[in-house]
């Protein structure tokens, strides 16, 4: 598959933008969810993840082909979701708890909506639960727990998308895991 990427990379350098769509279809769901997990809003990795491709086609002429594109796009994506995180101010979240409503948020309340089994509605819980203490870690474990649980990157690449050394990348797995552990522990 990264031949083809390539390949298209190559037809939009030449002048062909029609050959970054093809990218963007192949790519579209992965850094969707990049965003995603990093900053917890649909809407705002929505608009994260088009910014990611934006710049991507911007800067297509920057790219070294001798690396995979996979993981310039990730640095990307990953880059602006911390930049993001560090700008965000806080607001209204959909996992705070609605008045009146002993405990419920908009997360629980769209299960309630939806009529889910039980067991359905407790998965959905524990997800929102485990999100929600994923958000709370700091950025920088927080991206590396991402991509290395959530995408399956290797240590490698991670190393690559965020441009620091595999030891940092292991201290900060582990150290983010550790982190996580704990929030997670009377789960």
């Amino acid at each position: 598959m990264e031949n083809m990427i390539k390949k298209k990379i190559k037809e939009l350098k030449k002048g062909d933008p029609s050959a970054f769509e093809d990218i963007v279809t192949f790519y579209q769901n992965k850094v969707y969810h990049i965003c995603y997990r990093m900053v917890g809003i649909p809407s705002e990795a929505e608009d994260l993840a088009q910014e990611a491709f934006i710049r991507a086609y911007t800067n297509i002429d920057r790219y070294d082909e001798r690396r995979k594109f996979s993981t310039w796009l990730y640095r990307i994506a990953t880059n602006l979701t911390i930049d993001w995180l560090r700008k965000r101010k806080p607001d209204y979240y959909l996992d705070a708890e609605v008045k009146g409503t002993d405990g419920l948020n908009m997360y629980s309340q769209l299960a309630v909506d939806q009529a889910l089994p039980e067991e359905e509605v407790e998965s959905l819980e524990l997800q929102n639960y485990i999100q929600r203490e994923m958000l709370a870690l700091p950025p920088k474990y927080r991206s590396v727990i991402v991509l290395r649980y959530l995408d399956e990157l290797s240590l490698q690449e991670i190393a690559d998308v965020l441009e620091i050394p595999v030891g940092t990348v292991k201290t900060r797995v582990h150290r983010g895991r550790e982190a996580l552990r704990k929030r997670l522990r009377h789960v």
